[in-house]
């Protein structure tokens, strides 16, 4: 089989797997990663939401075959180190403030999604709008969308 490697949280990894295995299948059942959820397996639900080079994508869409040696992949597992500081990354913090995890499946994915807003909005030199916030698509079957966005307005203010 062929190697694949790349960064995952910080730490260069190589897997030996197909080159048409999904990522979500890598970082889970070979590398033990499990923040990332899987959820619809076809870029839908965006349980599994990571960044790649700092960006939201979805691992369940890619095939192992199309990252690059230097391409890093950040997941909720590393998060926190991507934040200046010890402890969580302040979007984390702000997700436990403001209560929104119920079942918690798809915070993981969701906490990434806003993660990458902020950065995207601040690179455009702006704050984060409503119509920002109602663009985010991760699926939540409990609907604490409510919170999600109070959630994302205190982390992006922390950030």
């Amino acid at each position: 089989m062929p190697k694949h490697s790349f960064l995952l949280n910080g730490e260069r990894v190589t897997v030996d797997v197909d080159d048409d295995v999904r990522l979500l299948w890598v970082l889970r059942d070979v590398l033990g990663v499990t923040g990332p959820k899987y959820g619809c397996g076809i870029n839908v639900c965006k349980a599994c939401t990571s960044h790649v080079n700092g960006r939201a994508f979805n691992p369940c869409s890619v095939k192992v075959s199309a990252l690059d040696r230097d391409d890093e992949i950040t997941t909720i597992e590393g998060l926190p180190g991507t934040a200046p500081g010890p402890g969580l990354h302040p979007m984390q913090e702000a997700w436990i403030d403001r209560d929104v995890a119920q079942c918690g499946y798809c915070q993981p994915g969701q906490v990434m999604a806003a993660v990458a807003l902020v950065r995207q909005v601040r690179r455009e030199g702006r704050s984060i709008t409503d119509a920002d916030l109602d663009g985010i698509r991760n699926i939540c079957r409990c609907g604490t969308y409510a919170r999600i966005r109070e959630a994302v307005r205190q982390g992006e203010a922390a950030m």
